[in-house]
């Protein structure tokens, strides 16, 4: 499929380099990208693929846009208050790049439904607001082979980690299993400045982007980490795949 002249105009910036050109625009335009929420993290995530022309981008999310949610989950506005962010989701996307297919999964993500929801994708991007869904993306994403990127904000830090099936170890293998309940505070406990949404969201579309072309090098085996308070992010190495781990290491359990 050769690039229409509307769309070389659309990503002229793309193809003057030598990481995207032609080719790579068309990798993009043909790409397939699972986005598991559509808050503080979806937002930026889903609006950088749209604008850079990822091709097909699935949003799931169950939850309804809330006044609390405007504060960092640029998707959204004050008119689309009650409406599914799933919906609002799609409409602003289409805004910013109509050429794009949205598919809409306005449900909770959970082990029943996981497996159909990521598996027609070619990268899935972990924007879930809670520990059990990030786990649960984690083990649907190795067992079904198909790399993502996780990331995790609060208050004035987020981090960031990318798997590739054969590359570097999963989520579980760093952090084994999920917090006893209280253990650590939730972000509407703590609180989140939306701009750390902005930075680190931004850079799960980048890890999408770098994966899709086959440029750079992913956030396999390291983990970035980011204080938005003293302006610095500072590369965490991880280990190689945990033997042990239930999910990667050998034993094969959701």
């Amino acid at each position: 499929m050769e690039l229409t002249r509307q769309q070389k105009e659309r990503y002229a910036r793309h193809l003057t380099m030598d990481q995207i050109g032609i080719a790579g625009q068309e990798r993009l335009l043909h790409a397939k990208v699972c986005i598991i929420g559509a808050g503080g993290l979806g937002s930026p995530a889903a609006l950088y693929l749209a604008a850079a022309g990822v091709g097909t981008i699935g949003i799931a999310d169950a939850d309804d846009v809330e006044l609390s949610n405007l504060q960092r989950q640029i998707l959204h506005g004050d008119a689309d208050l009650g409406v599914k962010k799933v919906l609002s989701t799609k409409e602003t996307l289409e805004r910013v790049n109509p050429g794009l297919k949205v598919l809409t999964y306005p449900v909770y993500v959970n082990a029943e439904n996981i497996a159909d929801i990521i598996q027609n994708y070619d990268f899935v991007v972990d924007a879930a607001d809670n520990f059990p869904t990030k786990f649960l993306i984690n083990d649907a994403c190795v067992q079904a082979e198909k790399p993502f990127v996780h990331a995790g904000v609060i208050r004035f830090q987020g981090q960031l980690m990318t798997y590739v099936p054969g590359q570097g170890p999963c989520y579980r293998c760093i952090f084994k299993g999920i917090p006893p309940q209280g253990a650590v505070p939730s972000a509407k406990q703590a609180g989140i400045l939306g701009a750390v949404c902005g930075v680190v969201g931004s850079l799960e579309a980048m890890e999408a982007i770098k994966y899709i072309l086959g440029a750079g090098e992913l956030l396999t085996g390291r983990m970035l980490v980011y204080d938005g308070l003293r302006a610095q992010f500072r590369t965490v190495k991880l280990p190689s795949r945990v033997e042990d781990c239930a999910v990667c290491g050998g034993k094969k359990e959701l």
